[in-house]
């Protein structure tokens, strides 16, 4: 792709994705354009919000986890994800084999022999009317199976089960062991029926234009050519690349501001070539394994990562530049590592290390 259209490419993705300019939505609206929100790391859906919205408060997003606006569950990728309730009811369906192959790979040998529909309606047993952690809903699988791991239990019914992960866990700064709830009992609405055909238009919406490709590596949804055959409204740009139909596309001079995103973030993880927003020499830095470190962006694309380290009175980010920076871009990097300390932690003594 020439650099021109890269970078129109780029602004674009920025642009749909908040980060042009921090956007006056709703934190709830904010999750219809992105779909749902990286939450493996409980701390990442406030800074990824925080980067994207403006006047974003930490409240804002407890709030709706609180309200059950908003869940915590696996669904894209087989990942946690944070997204709003009305979404979860089609889009849970729709992950549903992505869910079972992932158990299967992870367990399917320790759990052979294990009637996975008995596992299932076990767990959903267990968990109607109640809320059990994973190590309580393990232990008390564990007696049905003896000889089988009883952590594999638990994490298969995670995943051939609709569960959610209820508040305080996965809130700011709070971890410990994982919540199950059934969705239908915590959201009071039965599940929908699957829809790959909004799954397509949302996410070219939030992340087009892209190729049929990057919807699958985005969602984890497979076969979705089939679906894209079958909307021929869809616009056919250079290349692969699909778009919806009358969206608009910044210039690509548009000026784009310095971003801090956290691990995980999908806009990196939405396409399988990330030359959009990650150049090629940075990868291996920021995609280590099965994981995605928080990253900097200087002119819309990554030319850093940085880290957070919390004491008891003190937090301390450390940013660390790939490449020698103009002094004016370091200076709006410093600037906004600042605004992120004091989002974070504005009671405590706050610190920047630079390498």
């Amino acid at each position: 792709m020439r650099t021109a259209e890269l970078r129109r490419l780029n602004r674009t993705t920025l642009d749909r994705q908040l980060l042009l300019r921090r956007s006056g939505v709703s934190t709830l609206d904010a999750f219809g354009r992105l779909v749902a929100v990286q939450a493996q790391e409980s701390n990442a859906p406030y800074l990824g919000l925080w980067s994207r919205l403006d006047g974003f408060a930490l409240g804002d997003l407890t709030g709706l986890l609180e309200d059950r606006s908003v869940v915590r569950s696996s669904t894209l990728r087989g990942t946690q994800h944070l997204l709003a309730a009305a979404d979860y009811l089609w889009l849970r369906p729709l992950v549903a084999a992505t869910l079972a192959r992932g158990r299967q790979a992870a367990f399917g040998r320790v759990t052979e022999g294990v009637d996975l529909a008995e596992l299932a309606a076990a767990g959903e047993a267990l968990l109607a009317g109640r809320t059990l952690t994973r190590p309580q809903l393990r232990d008390l699988l564990a007696p049905r199976w003896p000889g089988v791991p009883p952590d594999a239990l638990a994490w298969s019914v995670q995943c051939l089960v609709p569960v959610v992960h209820p508040p305080p866990n996965g809130t700011w700064r709070r971890g410990g062991a994982t919540p199950f709830a059934l969705a239908a009992e915590w959201l009071g609405r039965p599940l929908a029926a699957p829809d790959p055909t909004q799954l397509v238009r949302r996410y070219l919406a939030g992340f087009g234009p892209a190729t049929v490709r990057d919807v699958q590596a985005w969602s984890g949804v497979p076969g979705l050519g089939e679906v894209v055959a079958e909307l021929p409204d869809l616009v056919r740009l250079d290349g692969d690349l699909l778009d919806l139909p009358d969206m608009t596309y910044p210039d690509p001079d548009t000026p784009a501001p310095v971003r801090f995103l956290p691990e995980f973030d999908n806009l990196i993880l939405a396409y399988v070539d990330r030359t959009r927003v990650l150049p090629d020499e940075y990868r291996k830095r920021i995609c280590e394994g099965s994981a995605t470190w928080p990253t900097v962006l200087v002119d819309g694309t990554v030319r850093g990562a940085w880290r957070l380290r919390w004491a008891r009175t003190r937090l301390t980010i450390s940013v660390e530049l790939f490449e020698r920076l103009p002094a004016a871009d370091r200076d709006d990097v410093e600037a906004e590592a600042l605004r992120l300390l004091e989002f974070a932690a504005p009671d405590l003594e706050r610190e920047l290390l630079w390498p």
